[in-house]
């Protein structure tokens, strides 16, 4: 199974469309999306995948009530981080950070440590980040947004392979 996962768009749409038509070209099964969205009106373009998207909450959506009811209005969910979904017999970590990205690459490390997960998916630092920790595979895709490193990245996960790629727009 393919998954795309991206994190921080920031309202960026003209970034976000380069990732939706990226996913939809590389035919994604589904999408995990690790937080910071920011206004509702990002579902006009992350309505367009061909695939379910999974999310969760970052530390700068606004509206959460609005975000979760438009995205729930086309089949896709957003939780509370951190939230724990099975993907392919894989048990996935989903959440966005905490305070500092020190302190966020911390806490996503110390949960790959527990063992408890196959993935770890994060957001917040904006850095694109692949580390494996016993058997869990710790993930950040970097931002879709590329406000901080003027880079627009995301990943694709190949569950079978336990293979990833970068992918920068």
């Amino acid at each position: 199974m393919l998954i795309g996962i991206i994190s921080d768009t920031h309202d960026r749409l003209e970034a976000i469309a380069k990732a939706v038509s990226k996913l939809n070209e590389l035919k994604v099964e589904m999408v995990i999306h690790c937080g910071d969205f920011i206004s509702p009106f990002v579902v006009r373009e992350l309505g367009k995948l061909n695939c379910k998207l999974i999310g969760v909450f970052g530390n700068n959506d606004g509206d959460k009530y609005t975000l979760t009811q438009k995205f729930s209005s086309i089949g896709f969910q957003l939780h509370d981080g951190p939230h724990t979904i099975e993907i392919d017999g894989l048990r996935v970590l989903i959440l966005h950070g905490y305070r500092s990205p020190e302190m966020t690459i911390s806490i996503a490390y110390k949960l790959a440590e527990t063992g408890k997960y196959d993935i770890v998916a994060y957001g917040h630092t904006h850095k694109y980040d692949k580390q494996k920790i016993g058997d869990t595979l710790v993930l950040n895709p970097g931002e879709v947004c590329g406000y901080l490193t003027h880079m627009s990245t995301m990943m694709i996960l190949d569950t079978k392979r336990m293979e990833v790629k970068k992918i920068t727009l």
